[in-house]
């Protein structure tokens, strides 16, 4: 019976080819599914055989470490050199973004607050 591995949401393309990668450096079976057309389904990567979930663990985290440590050490290097991307430079180039981001923010706050101000006789 297959077991879940890697969930593939939200990962980027490069970290998915690594992952892909090692299992088959090592010789792990191992197959795939897509989160499908309207993605409801499992994005992830499964290994075929369950004994070879624990030596698939332990590579996979050693992986995760050893990525973490380079992406952050990239960053710091990044944002010593002036190179990375601040969040006012992001709201800069897409402010449309920004102002939706806001709105929905305070339809959420504005929706979850209401009651309890009618509870209170405020409203």
């Amino acid at each position: 019976m297959a077991k879940l591995l890697f969930r593939l949401n939200g990962v980027t393309d490069e970290e998915a080819d690594d992952v892909r990668q090692l299992l088959d450096d090592h010789d792990l079976e191992y197959y795939e599914t897509s989160a499908g057309r309207w993605g409801f389904s499992v994005a992830a990567i499964w290994l075929v055989d369950n004994d070879d979930f624990p030596a698939a663990r332990d590579l996979l985290d050693d992986y995760q470490a050893e990525r973490r440590e380079r992406v952050r050490g990239d960053y710091d290097r990044a944002q010593k050199e002036g190179r990375a991307e601040t969040l006012w430079q992001r709201w800069r180039e897409d402010p449309v973004t920004l102002i939706l981001v806001l709105v929905g923010l305070g339809v959420v706050i504005g929706l979850s607050t209401v009651p309890f101000f009618k509870f209170m006789g405020w409203v």
